[in-house]
């Protein structure tokens, strides 16, 4: 673990390797697991500013846990997240010809609808950002669904902390990057 300003981060996100492999894992990470995307507080208001132009881009099933649950929902932790469909797939998600699972909010921005790409906890992953009081915790989530990211990361030769640049500078910006790329090429020199 190293610090950059507020951050405390973990060298994981250094040392191992990322890159996401859709059309072998089909979006597995918005549709396993037991709660919603995290959404930070100042992510509410914006979800609810786009959410009627990202609705004409959500399937049937999530309109609905949406209309019933809500825009965002308090999980069992007490943050805030995306509702569910069925206790099981993100509402937000939508599903292409593959079967493969896509970003409602996400296909909304790409086409030009909205300017806001999607939380920036799915734009992160995997790399997981835990707020505390005084300091940000910044981690690598290991998930075995991801196998095929780490394994394609691997053979890209592309760490997380690149894979994840474009959302690090979202979330931290572009001088906390700067200052972890300088801690990623000191931590190679001393492995050499």
């Amino acid at each position: 673990m190293f610090q950059l300003g507020k951050t405390i981060v973990s060298e994981e996100i250094i040392e191992n390797d990322f890159v996401c492999n859709l059309s072998a894992c089909k979006g597995a990470c918005c549709v396993d697991g037991e709660a919603g995307a995290p959404v930070e507080e100042s992510e509410l208001e914006v979800l609810e500013k786009v959410y009627q132009k990202v609705k004409p881009y959500l399937r049937e099933e999530g309109i609905k846990a949406i209309e019933s649950q809500g825009i965002y929902v308090k999980g069992e932790d007490g943050e805030w997240e995306t509702p569910l469909v069925n206790g099981s797939e993100c509402a937000y998600v939508t599903f292409d010809k593959k079967g493969t699972a896509l970003c409602g909010i996400e296909e909304a921005y790409n086409a030009g609808d909205i300017d806001w790409k999607k939380p920036v906890s799915c734009h992160l992953y995997p790399v997981r950002v835990k707020q505390y009081q005084d300091f940000a915790a910044v981690n690598y989530h290991k998930w075995y669904i991801c196998d095929p990211a780490c394994s394609l990361g691997e053979e890209l030769q592309v760490p997380v902390y690149k894979f994840t640049k474009e959302a690090l500078i979202r979330k931290f910006g572009q001088d906390w990057y700067d200052e972890l790329e300088e801690v990623a090429r000191s931590l190679r020199d001393e492995k050499k």
